[in-house]
């Protein structure tokens, strides 16, 4: 259930399935190895993002992290190689790249994975230890450490994608069935007036069997009406925004963002390109004509001129946890279609698809007030900073986690993109990139008071 702002007395723990996790586990641990082998020999040292590690690192970073959080730290007990762990230790922000500058030499791929087979076993141990669940030691109890490392793999799954996405077509093998479903136009724009009413931000401890520190506590909010676009921007949305000179109009832009777009030479999307006076859009595998149905992938900074341009903002966390939870009724549905548990027919999420689909495809995810796609296609901006809700307190097995980054220069984002696991799917979830980084799936909307 989630979090409503109650005592955690008055609501049972959700126990932990040891069983469970440790097919997830396996299912992580899978899918990095898969998708590190769609890879080229050439495109394994690669650095598609400049703000980013080396994909190497990626590789070696997820059992890296597995050993240091849940073997180490969690359990006391000794790692594979501390070089190696303590190389692979931690990714860093898009912002800062002197740890990936300073790396000389980076290990072969058989030696990574040699590392990573040697993790996996002692992870796989740690399944049969007694000791894996621990309530006098903090960073085991209730399977803390454990849910740590399988939302941490799961989340970087979709990380990796971003820099995969910048990688040429050639440095790629494609999976069976990765084509995109272009389809035909965008349904017509339109909004939808939601009241004003609460909405619960965050999750109480226990509500959830985990969540990550900035999720916590629960704590109400009251929101005043505003209405919402029903369906996120697309690319055609988007593409007259280009075409009206949106990029070129110095009063739609912050300060800073207008320094961004002059320095880096911002024209458009970082997702589109321009050949023979046509727009495509720079998919995985494959580049397509602009497909104008698709939500657009900006980011914040592009968003807000766009929002500006339209005389409108973009949404609030708290708007946004209204329009996609909120009730007539007054009350919260745990997801924006309800209580029933997410699957491909409420939106694209679960990494079923490499590309977005068109807006509005899944009607059947729907938001009480009938607003589309707000979990799934793109996660959704947000014009809130992310900061700490009161009470925050840094997760013992990954304090580092969110408290790095409250420093002002985030925001928020919610809901989901087609490449996010359908585990992390909860109303309490938060995403959070700095507003001129361009790679995230990220989409929005607008709205206005």
């Amino acid at each position: 259930m989630i979090g409503t702002g109650r005592n955690m007395e008055e609501m049972p723990v959700p126990a932990v399935d040891l069983e469970w996790c440790r097919d997830w586990f396996r299912r992580n641990r899978a899918r990095s190895r898969e998708w590190f082998d769609l890879l080229s020999d050439d495109a394994y040292r690669a650095r598609p993002i400049s703000l980013r590690h080396p994909i190497v690192f990626y590789e070696g970073h997820l059992p890296a992290f597995n050993v240091n959080t849940l073997v180490k730290l969690g359990l006391g007990r000794p790692g594979v190689d501390a070089a190696l762990e303590a190389l692979f230790a931690r990714g860093i922000d898009p912002d800062e790249d002197e740890a990936a500058a300073a790396v000389a030499e980076w290990p072969s791929r058989p030696r990574v994975l040699a590392f990573a087979d040697a993790c996996d076993l002692l992870v796989e141990a740690a399944f049969g230890s007694e000791a894996l669940l621990r309530d006098d030691r903090p960073v085991l109890r209730r399977g803390l450490a454990l849910f740590t490392i399988l939302e941490h793999e799961a989340t970087h799954h979709e990380t990796l994608l971003y820099m995969f996405h910048r990688l040429p077509a050639a440095a790629k093998k494609r999976p069976a069935g990765a084509r995109p479903a272009v389809g035909g136009d965008p349904p017509p724009p339109r909004s939808v007036d939601v009241p004003a009413g609460a909405a619960t931000l965050g999750a109480d401890p226990g509500d959830l069997a985990f969540a990550w520190d900035n999720e916590l506590p629960a704590h109400r909010v009251d929101v005043p009406a505003f209405a919402i676009d029903v369906y996120d921007v697309t690319n055609r949305d988007f593409l007259r925004f280009v075409e009206d000179g949106g990029y070129e109009d110095r009063g739609l832009w912050t300060a800073e963002n207008w320094e961004w777009r002059e320095r880096e030479g911002i024209r458009h999307p970082s997702f589109w390109f321009r050949r023979d006076g046509r727009w495509y859009w720079r998919g995985l595998f494959d580049d397509v004509p602009l497909p104008p149905a698709w939500p657009v992938y900006v980011s914040h900074a592009e968003a807000d001129a766009y929002a500006r341009w339209r005389s409108a903002r973009l949404p609030t966390e708290a708007e946004y946890h209204r329009a996609a939870f909120g009730a007539p009724g007054g009350g919260e549905r745990a997801f924006p279609w309800g209580s029933d548990a997410p699957s491909a027919r409420h939106g694209n999420f679960g990494l079923r698809h490499w590309d977005p689909v068109p807006v509005g495809s899944h009607p059947e995810g729907a938001s009480a007030w009938g607003v589309h796609d707000l979990v799934g296609n793109g996660w959704e901006w947000t014009a809130t900073v992310f900061a700490p809700f009161p009470g925050f307190e840094p997760i013992p097995s990954y304090p580092q986690y969110s408290a790095d980054f409250f420093d002002g220069g985030h925001y928020v984002m919610k809901g989901a993109s087609p490449a996010t696991a359908s585990e992390l799917l909860r109303r309490s979830w938060r995403n959070w990139f700095r507003p001129r980084y361009p790679y995230p799936y990220a989409t929005f909307r607008c709205v206005r008071s």
